[in-house]
């Protein structure tokens, strides 16, 4: 299965090349292999995030990893970049011939000038844009899970009750941190517990997700 897998890769390599040319350079399209998150891009052609060959999975990649086979497809959908870059994005997932998921290529489309365009039309006319999230593209995954706390520390550890801990837990597993290694370790850090409490918090909100119980 990995030499299936392997060769999958191999040749979408010249792919991205080609993609990336054809939309010119507010286009980058990159190619993952989540079977090593934390260097998951093995090909990139553009640059719109930042990103470089031999970089870590975004916030996105992660959550894709998080549902495993269950991951669909992600099209045109529109983040921000943390430089202020609105960028509009699909993510099409890699599968073997059992259906498992083992890597996507992502295509990224700089919109910024279209956007500022359509505020300005939007503003005479009377109207809004929606304000998209911002989603963190990095290539140390370090960074990337730190920014992903970050984005759930509303409260601190010390003040939450049992279940806001284990909701916590639960939320970050469903972003696919915990796919990252060390990444225990790093989660018990930043909250100033130890390595065995952040263990039993992320089992027992595993099971109590697969129950579908409730504390």
């Amino acid at each position: 299965m990995e030499v299936e897998r392997d060769a999958v890769i191999a040749a979408l390599t010249s792919v991205v090349d080609g993609i990336a040319a054809t939309f010119g350079p507010v286009c980058e399209v990159v190619l993952h292999d989540y079977r090593r998150p934390e260097n998951s891009v093995v090909a990139l052609a553009g640059s719109v995030t930042g990103r470089r060959v031999g970089g870590a999975m975004s916030e996105i990649g992660l959550r894709m990893v998080a549902r495993g086979d269950e991951a669909a497809d992600e099209l045109n959908y529109v983040t921000r970049t943390d430089a202020g870059k609105l960028v509009k994005s699909s993510t099409m997932l890699l599968r073997d011939s059992s259906g498992a998921v083992f890597g996507a290529l992502c295509v990224n489309v700089d919109v910024t000038a279209a956007s500022e365009v359509h505020a300005l039309l939007g503003a005479l006319a009377g109207t809004a844009p929606e304000e998209p999230p911002v989603t963190t593209f990095g290539d140390d995954i370090d960074s990337v899970v730190d920014v992903m706390l970050d984005a759930h520390r509303h409260q601190s550890w010390a003040l939450l009750d049992r279940t806001g801990r284990l909701d916590l837990f639960r939320s970050l597993d469903e972003r696919g941190v915990f796919a990252v290694r060390r990444a225990i370790e790093q989660v018990a850090g930043r909250l100033g517990i130890s390595r065995a409490s952040a263990y039993s918090y992320l089992s027992q909100s595993r099971k109590q997700a697969n129950t579908g119980g409730h504390s």
